[in-house]
């Protein structure tokens, strides 16, 4: 996955026109931690995607822009638009994650 620190860097990437899909998260945060043991299993069933994260400590201010309120958090964007928001208390276990992402993307 790669790292997103910049807020430049993150405009640039979300205006794509395929789907990318940016996961928010901070070295503190033990969801995030145990997210970390599982996305590889939703990487292998959605890596036709473009995955990026973002370190909310790095960039708050993208962060608060897209309402990322808990993390970890999964956003997908196209065009520079918002298409859906995976919240953290909905993305707890790679079924989760995977129910979500099927749901947006097929």
């Amino acid at each position: 996955m790669e790292q997103i620190n910049t807020k430049e860097k993150f405009n640039e990437i979300i205006m794509s026109e395929e789907p990318v899909i940016v996961k928010f998260f901070a070295d503190w945060c033990p969801d995030c931690t145990r997210m970390n043991m599982f996305i590889d299993q939703v990487l292998a069933e959605y890596g036709n995607y473009k995955w990026y994260e973002l370190n909310n400590d790095e960039v708050p201010d993208v962060a608060a822009e897209q309402e990322v309120m808990g993390i970890p958090s999964i956003l997908l964007f196209q065009n520079g638009e918002k298409l859906a928001h995976l919240h953290s208390a909905n993305a707890k276990s790679p079924e989760e994650v995977i129910a979500f992402l099927q749901q947006q993307l097929g």
